[in-house]
């Protein structure tokens, strides 16, 4: 089996594989242990070695740290991220602690300020009692090795973000809908990039939903979009072991040839505000 092909992680000078398992899918939920720790499990053995999670994801962290409490040798070989998304110093700092306790670990790999919206989120996350002062904290410590920060609304606010504050990761939606609306592609990530920023790539297949049928479509095609696009890292939320293969194989394949990811982008376009629901249009 082919590895799957890997790209530095911005300034960082870590290494992580271009395809990561997301925290959605069956780690989204409460009370699925098994099979949650079935898709964690293939992904460390497709060779998979970027891991989301995020503290409002339903039982994603402790699903995690079913894993690494019980194979932490396996918990060396991988980079695993986490999100909090308090606006407040303090709330911060108790959401990182249970954050470490839930998922079994004594360090986390990223820690992202999560699903930053509006330029009020970030007069707040800012501020002298904002959460972006806790997350500076926890990296001079060494309780977390990268901070980040993430958002799917206003490529503006992203922007401002990636732009001022001392962030070594950026997450935004990387699909052909957002190539048609412009702003997170054509500025958020150019911006990112020279700064030497980690992208991670999310709702990669936001638009999965509305297949275009004559397009040629598929989960593949949609992850190879967005690894056209230059992201370090490009995550999908599992739900069986089967997807996660899938996921690997995609990684394994390479970014989609500049022709066939601009007719992906034509195809979405007239559809390109409905299907960016994520952003709040309506």
């Amino acid at each position: 089996m082919a590895a799957v092909g890997r790209h530095v992680f911005g300034k960082t000078g870590r290494e992580v594989t271009v395809v990561g398992l997301g925290g959605e899918g069956v780690l989204r939920t409460h009370g699925r242990h098994a099979e949650a720790k079935a898709v964690i499990l293939e992904a460390v053995e497709q060779g998979i070695t970027y891991f989301d999670s995020a503290k409002v994801y339903a039982g994603s962290e402790d699903y995690h740290g079913e894993v690494w409490r019980n194979r932490p040798d396996l918990r060396e070989g991988v980079f695993l991220a986490s999100k909090s998304a308090s606006r407040l110093h303090a709330d911060a700092e108790m959401d990182l602690q249970e954050t470490l306790q839930r998922m079994g670990v004594e360090t986390l790999d990223l820690w992202q300020i999560h699903d930053v919206r509006t330029f009020f989120d970030l007069r707040d996350i800012e501020g002298p009692d904002g959460a972006l002062s806790a997350f500076v904290e926890a990296k001079e410590t060494g309780v977390v090795r990268h901070i980040g920060v993430t958002g799917h609304h206003d490529p503006d606010v992203l922007s401002h973000a990636v732009e001022n504050w001392p962030v070594d990761a950026v997450m935004m939606p990387v699909n052909p809908v957002e190539g048609a609306l412009g702003g997170f592609l054509d500025a958020t990530l150019p911006l990112a990039r020279e700064q030497e920023i980690a992208v991670i790539g999310m709702k990669v297949l936001g638009a999965t939903n509305y297949i275009v049928s004559d397009a040629g479509v598929t989960p593949e095609v949609l992850v190879r979009y967005a690894l056209a696009r230059g992201v370090s890292v490009a995550i999908v939320g599992c739900s069986t072991p089967a997807e996660v293969q899938a996921l690997a194989a995609a990684g394994r394949s390479g970014p989609l040839p500049d022709d066939e990811a601009e007719t992906l982008v034509e195809a979405f376009r007239p559809y390109a505000r409905e299907l960016a629901y994520y952003r709040g249009f309506f």
